[in-house]
């Protein structure tokens, strides 16, 4: 694709674009993005890119002021700034994946928008091998039974593409992924391993108190010590960063075969000081 069809000034208020585009060798397009962007990316916050708090409370006109000619976000978004953003001749590109499938489309689609093509084929092959190597070495290994979530309260268990991951990992997804569910019915199923990465909340989730509060304390996973928590950025964010949550989740399913991994805290670990989203929740 000639350059000159290709957006050059890009707003990003979905940190998944942002990795993505750095995967694809394409930051320097990014002329405004959020906060959350730049904490998954810190080269973001170099130059004069316009940084916005976030992709709910930002007002059009904080984005437009980026002068972008495309801005990429996740629905379901604000309706209304939406409508702005296209009143003022801007193309508007929203994503909503589900599956690594869906990441894999995502990835294309993004690399086709800004001529990079091949290089967003090689970011997806890369991560299929890296994915391919992990369920290879999980394929003989006994299947965990783990439940994954992303919000405290109201508890909710984590996305699909990470109900994928588990299962790469060696196991077994306990729930229906992006669901909200009754500490009661974890309970009842005994999960073997206990996985928090709450939205927002880094690697700061109080697990010992979200398992005594939750009456988890008879479960397999909190006899065995196997409850962590993964910083929520390799988890939540579908993108390539998707990979180092895969070795985290691998690495806390079956800790006897991987290695600890970086951004994995056991409940064994002292916890970080606690931020305002984490109290919020318990």
């Amino acid at each position: 694709m000639p350059s000159s069809h290709t957006p050059r000034r890009i707003a990003c208020l979905q940190p998944s674009a942002t990795v993505i585009l750095a995967s694809l060798g394409e930051l320097e397009r990014v002329v405004a993005c959020t906060k959350y962007c730049a904490d998954v990316v810190p080269e973001v916050r170099q130059g004069n890119r316009l940084i916005i708090a976030d992709s709910w409370t930002s007002k059009e006109h904080e984005i437009l002021a980026g002068k972008p000619d495309l801005v990429i976000a996740a629905v379901p978004y604000q309706e209304a700034a939406v409508a702005e953003i296209l009143k003022a001749g801007v193309r508007f590109l929203g994503l909503a994946p589900r599956t690594l499938a869906d990441i894999y489309t995502d990835i294309a689609m993004i690399a086709g928008v800004v001529g990079a093509g091949e290089r967003g084929a090689q970011v997806i092959s890369d991560m299929q091998e890296a994915i391919e190597d992990v369920r290879r070495r999980t394929a003989g290994l006994p299947q965990k039974r783990v439940f994954c979530e992303e919000w405290g309260k109201p508890l909710i268990t984590s996305q699909p593409w990470v109900a994928e991951l588990v299962e790469v990992a060696g196991g077994e997804f306990i729930g229906d992924p992006g669901k909200q569910v009754l500490p009661e019915f974890v309970l009842e199923r005994d999960p073997e391993v206990i996985i928090a990465a709450w939205c927002g909340a880094g690697n700061r989730v109080p697990l010992a108190k979200i398992v005594r509060d939750r009456g988890w304390t008879g479960t397999s996973a909190a006899r065995n010590s196997q409850i962590y928590c993964i910083s929520d950025e390799l988890l939540n964010t579908p993108s390539p960063t998707l990979i180092q949550g895969l070795r985290a989740l691998a690495a806390a399913i079956h800790p006897e075969v991987f290695d600890p991994a970086p951004g994995l805290r056991s409940i064994t670990e002292l916890a970080p000081a606690k931020d305002a989203t984490a109290q919020q929740v318990v």
